[in-house]
C-alpha cells in the first residue's frame, strides 16, 4: 500500500488527482518528482472541464513513461502503450462505470455552478481519493 498511501497523502496536501497518481510512479521511470507534479498540474478534474478523470490521465502518463514510443520506427511500443491504456481504462470503467470526471463525481467542473456544487457535496474528499486509490492499485497490477 506504499504507493497508494503516498498518492493519497499527495492528494490530501492539495495536489490534484493527476499529480497524485503520476508523482508516486515518476521516479521509477526517470522523471523527477517535482517535474511530475508540474507536468500533471493541468489535468486534475478532467482538465477542470469534467472530461477524463485526472487520476486516469495521471495513470495514462505513467503507462507512457514505462511503455511509450521513443523512436519514430517503434510502432510496437505505440501499440503496447495503447493496449495497456485501454486495459487500464476498461478496469476503471468496470469498477466505476465511467472514466469521465463529471460522470464519476456527478458535477460538471467546467462551470462555476458545477464546481461550487462539487465543493458543497464534498466530492473532493468523499469520492476523488477513491479514484486516486483505484488508479494506483490498477497501475500496480498491470505494470
Amino acid at each position: 500500500m506504499g504507493k497508494v498511501n503516498d498518492a493519497l497523502a499527495c492528494f490530501g496536501q492539495g495536489f490534484n488527482c493527476s499529480q497524485a497518481v503520476l508523482s508516486v510512479f515518476a521516479e521509477d521511470f526517470g522523471l523527477e518528482h517535482e517535474m511530475a507534479l508540474r507536468v500533471a498540474g493541468g489535468f486534475g478534474g478532467g482538465m477542470r472541464m469534467g472530461e477524463v478523470c485526472g487520476a486516469v490521465t495521471g495513470a495514462f502518463m505513467v503507462i507512457g513513461l514505462k511503455y511509450g514510443k521513443m523512436r519514430p520506427e517503434d510502432d510496437e511500443a505505440r501499440k503496447q502503450t495503447y493496449r495497456i491504456v485501454r486495459e487500464f481504462a476498461d478496469k476503471m470503467k468496470a469498477k466505476h462505470g465511467s472514466i469521465l470526471c463529471r460522470e464519476l463525481i456527478g458535477c460538471d467542473l467546467s462551470t462555476k455552478d458545477g464546481y461550487t456544487q462539487a465543493i458543497e457535496k464534498g466530492v473532493f474528499v468523499t469520492l476523488c481519493p477513491g479514484f486516486v486509490k483505484d488508479a494506483v492499485e490498477i497501475l500496480e497490477a498491470i505494470l
